[in-house]
């Protein structure tokens, strides 16, 4: 049987040992009699999955204390909804003039979240990549922040576009900044006090679609707008520990399997390095002439999300399948910009890099 790499944007590939481990507990975890699937998420086995789940994740990211951990559901861009929901009322607004929130425009997602915030409240969009078809982070120089915003919206690391901040921005003020890491959360190290809150869907470096991991500051807690659904006011979700309605039980538990795993992997310093180490290997291939191209500035490049073209795009089909034929599958990229995209999450192996890195060079004719 042919190896297969799957690098697909999401949902994307986990780690072989946390699906083996799942496999194995499907029918009876832990001696239970049940599935996780079939347990009461108030019972005692499924909180003790819980709470090993945020423990280990406070100890990969090094959550402050003063930071709650919230599983919910909705994905990333649910949260575009509800990070407003929760945060413009912590700032005064009058009926004719609604609180401002400041948004740095880097691609897809950051887009998708302008127009969604937009409903909740005034959209300032600081800084905006678009111009040149975001392929960098504008420079913080360059931003027109609004004193007193709400807060600030990144998306920093862009799924879609392969534009990653390579900075935190430091504003000054106690504006806080919200930041979408869906796609690459748990793949740096990061410092989670510079942020207020930080939220992602999981299925990129967590776990399965359904889950949505928020990370939140104690004292962004209690200012959800009345509009804001109880569900998925944080105050409400934070008081009853996830467990307000039925949370996503299985996803809790396979991202709980994922951060034990990334635990005896090294921690998120080790992954970071083997990270570094992939994204070099394909970044120097896609470089090696103008065969392929990668039209990111080489200082804002994803580690994750690759997104890369041919010279010629009439041979994109046959790559394609030339790739499927080896076993690397979910290469196309996203219809909205075309060519090619290669996600290369925390679970890619360096040896499925390697593998793409041969059949670029050997579909180009290099020697």
């Amino acid at each position: 049987m042919t190896q297969i790499y799957n690098f697909s944007a999401g949902p994307a590939v986990l780690p072989k040992e946390v699906l083996q481990q799942a496999a194995a507990d499907m029918l009876d975890w832990h001696g239970s009699g049940m599935s996780v699937m079939e347990m009461s998420h108030r019972g005692p086995e499924f909180i003790s999955i819980y709470e090993a789940a945020v423990r280990d994740l406070r100890l990969l990211l090094n959550v402050p204390a003063n930071y709650k951990i919230l599983f919910l559901q909705g994905g990333g861009l649910g949260e575009n909804a509800i990070v407003p929901m929760n945060l413009v009322g912590r700032v005064s607004a009058s009926a004719t003039t609604p609180a401002a929130i400041d948004f740095v425009h880097t691609g897809s997602w950051s887009g998708k979240s302008v127009k969604e915030a937009a409903r909740y409240a005034n959209v300032n969009v600081a800084a905006s990549g678009e111009a040149g078809r975001f392929t960098s982070v504008p420079p913080q120089s360059e931003w027109k922040l609004t004193p007193g915003a709400a807060y600030l919206h990144l998306c920093t690391n862009e799924t879609i576009d392969g534009v990653e901040y390579n900075f935190v921005p430091e504003l000054g003020d106690d504006t806080p900044i919200v930041a979408d890491m869906s796609s690459h959360i748990l793949s740096r190290v990061i410092d989670v006090s510079k942020y207020g809150v930080i939220f992602g869907g999981a299925q990129k470096n967590i776990g399965p679609a359904g889950l949505t991991l928020v990370i939140v500051r104690d004292d962004l807690l209690g200012h959800a707008l009345p509009i804001c659904p109880s569900a998925f006011d944080w105050s409400i979700v934070a008081a009853h520990d996830s467990m307000y309605n039925t949370p996503p039980t299985y996803g809790i538990y396979i991202a709980g399997l994922v951060f034990a795993h990334v635990l005896r992997q090294g921690g998120v310093a080790a992954m970071e390095q083997r990270n570094i180490a992939k994204a070099e290997l394909l970044y120097a291939a896609l470089d090696a002439d103008d065969f392929y191209q990668n039209r990111v500035e080489k200082d804002c490049r994803s580690r994750m999300n690759v997104p890369f073209y041919l010279r010629d795009e009439t041979l994109n089909d046959k790559f394609l399948a030339g790739a499927k034929a080896r076993g690397l599958l979910q290469l196309k990229g996203h219809k909205s910009v075309g060519g090619m995209r290669a996600s290369i999450y925390n679970a890619m192996l360096i040896e499925g890099v390697q593998a793409l890195v041969d059949y670029l060079n050997e579909f180009a004719g290099r020697k």
